[in-house]
């Protein structure tokens, strides 16, 4: 969101600071959200006994591990390429295309990556299997 409102103002070093603190939280809470995730997943199932083989529970860790997927293989390169490139233009030079176009790319497969577990969520939740 921060790079949809910062590329509004055509500022390149607005757009360069938004993405460095983009980067930042991103690394910081996404990191830190699949930690906690793992350890009060399985945390819970060890002390609940529940068999992590289970069709809901094998459904639910492999839509976790296709968002895993996406954050490494697209989503982290895609971010690095786009402070590489911020860290170019933030003394103001002009934006390259490129950047957009890696923004583009982040956005709509942040948006996948963001769904994938909110599907696994409603697993947990209501357990249709």
């Amino acid at each position: 969101m921060s790079s949809y409102f910062s590329g509004r103002t055509a500022n390149p070093a607005i757009i360069a600071y938004a993405q460095r603190l983009v980067t930042l939280t991103d690394w910081v809470f996404t990191a830190g959200g699949v930690l906690l995730i793992l350890v009060g997943a399985y945390g819970m199932a060890g002390v609940a006994g529940l068999d992590l083989r289970g069709t809901t529970w094998l459904l639910g860790q492999a839509l976790f591990v296709t968002s895993g997927l996406i954050w490494v293989f697209v989503l982290i390169p895609t971010q690095i390429a786009q402070a590489r490139q911020a860290r170019t233009f933030a003394n103001g030079s002009s934006v390259p295309d490129s950047y957009w176009r890696h923004n583009r790319r982040w956005v709509i497969w942040g948006v996948i990556a963001t769904i994938v577990p909110l599907a696994n969520l409603y697993f947990m939740v209501f357990k249709p299997v």
